[in-house]
C-alpha cells in the first residue's frame, strides 16, 4: 500500500518508491518534479551512472539521442556508455557492450503476431516459410546500456554490465549471424540507441556476408534516437522485411518523466515520421507499437491518448498492450489485473 506525498491518498496502485500518484503527477508536476527526480538519481548512483542528463559547461555534445548530453572531459553520458575522451565522444561504436543468443522462432517478440517469423507474412520475399518459421532462429542482440531510466525496467540488471562490460566486435557479431538457420536479427536491451553506430555497422557487414539470403533487421526501442540515424535504421528494416517496434511508455510528458526520467517528445515525433514510410511496404508491417500497462500510472487515459495518436497516423499500425510484473524501483506495485487490461 503506497501513499502519495502530495495529496495523502493511499492505494495499492501508488508506488511508495516513486512517492506520488498519477493525478498529482499530472496536476502538480511543477511542485513535485524535483522530488521525483531524486528517486531517479538514487536509482542510478548505485550503479555508478550519472545521476541526471549532463549539461556540462564547455562539455562536448553527444547527438545520438534526444538527451543531447553535454559531457565533460573523462565523464560519461546519461546512458553510461558514451564518454568524453580527449575532447572526443566515444563508446559503443567499434565494439558493443552486449550479450547475444539464438532465440528459436516463433519467439515472444512484441511483433510475433504480425511478423514473418511468427506468421510467414511477406513470404517468400521476407519469410522462409508461409507460416511460422519453426526450425529457424532470431539472433537476439541485447545491448547493455539505455538512455532512459525506467523505474519499472524488467531488464534492469543490464546496469551491472556497465561495470563489467562484455565487449563484442562488429566482426564477431557478424560471424554469429552466418549460422544457416538465422533468419532475423533483433536489437533490444537496455536499448540499442546508445550503441546504434555499432549496430548499424554490424548490420551492413552481416547483410553483405549473407547476401541473397533472408535476414530481417528488427529494432525494439524507446524511439528517442537521433532522427537522422532513425532513417538509416528504417532503411535496413524496409529492405529486409524487418520492423521497428516503439515502446510508447506513456502519453503525457510529466507521467513519462516520472516513470522514465526523460521526455517522450522526440519518441512521438520519430514515431510520427516513421509512420509516413508504412506504405512503402505494407506487408509485413514496418512500424509496431506497444505499451506496458503499469498499474496506477498507465491506465485508460494514457492508453486512450496513445491509441488515438497511432490511429490518427495510420489505423493499421499494430499496437500491443503488455502486462506489468513488479520490477526494480516499482516492485511494490501489483501485476496488471484482468480488469485493468479489459478497460
Amino acid at each position: 500500500m503506497g501513499k502519495c506525498r502530495y495529496c495523502g491518498n493511499s492505494s495499492i496502485i501508488i508506488s511508495d518508491s516513486l512517492g506520488y500518484c498519477y493525478d498529482c503527477i499530472r496536476g502538480h508536476w511543477e511542485e513535485i518534479y524535483q522530488e521525483i527526480f531524486k528517486v531517479h538519481e538514487n536509482s542510478r548512483v548505485i550503479f555508478g551512472l550519472p545521476p541526471f542528463v549532463p549539461k556540462t559547461e564547455n562539455g562536448h555534445t553527444c547527438q545520438l539521442c534526444a538527451n543531447m548530453c553535454k559531457i565533460g572531459e573523462n565523464s560519461r553520458g546519461f546512458c553510461g556508455i558514451r564518454e568524453n575522451k580527449n575532447g572526443r565522444i566515444i563508446g559503443g561504436t567499434k565494439r558493443g557492450n552486449l550479450r547475444f543468443y539464438y532465440d528459436p522462432l516463433p519467439t515472444n517478440c512484441v511483433a510475433d503476431w504480425v511478423c514473418p517469423g511468427g506468421t510467414g507474412a511477406g513470404y517468400p520475399k521476407y519469410a522462409v516459410r508461409p507460416k511460422a518459421e519453426y526450425g529457424y532462429y532470431n539472433l537476439a542482440v541485447f545491448y547493455q546500456a539505455c538512455n532512459f531510466n525506467c523505474l519499472y525496467c524488467q531488464n534492469w540488471t543490464f546496469k551491472y554490465g556497465l561495470r563489467q562490460p562484455n565487449w563484442v566486435s562488429i566482426e564477431e557479431l557478424a560471424n554469429a549471424a552466418l549460422r544457416e538457420n538465422v533468419s532475423c536479427i533483433c536489437f533490444f536491451g537496455g536499448d540499442p540507441t546508445p550503441q546504434v553506430i555499432h549496430a548499424l555497422a554490424f548490420v551492413k557487414l552481416a547483410l553483405k556476408k549473407k547476401k541473397g539470403q533472408i535476414l530481417r533487421i528488427c529494432w525494439e526501442t524507446n524511439g528517442s534516437v537521433n532522427p537522422k540515424i532513425l532513417e538509416k535504421m528504417a532503411q535496413f528494416s524496409l529492405e529486409t522485411g524487418g520492423c521497428i517496434k516503439f515502446d510508447l511508455k506513456a502519453w503525457h510528458e510529466p507521467v513519462h518523466k516520472a516513470l522514465c526520467g526523460v521526455s517522450n517528445q522526440q519518441t512521438l515525433n520519430n514515431f510520427r515520421w516513421l509512420s509516413g514510410l508504412i506504405n512503402e511496404r505494407k506487408e509485413p508491417p514496418l512500424l509496431i507499437a506497444s505499451t506496458l500497462l503499469v498499474p496506477g500510472y498507465v491506465d485508460v487515459s494514457e492508453v486512450r491518448e496513445i491509441a488515438s495518436f497511432i490511429a490518427s497516423l495510420n489505423p493499421n499500425i499494430p499496437y500491443s498492450l503488455l502486462g506489468f510484473y513488479p520490477h526494480f524501483f516499482m516492485k511494490d506495485l501489483p501485476t496488471t489485473s484482468l480488469s485493468h487490461a479489459l478497460r
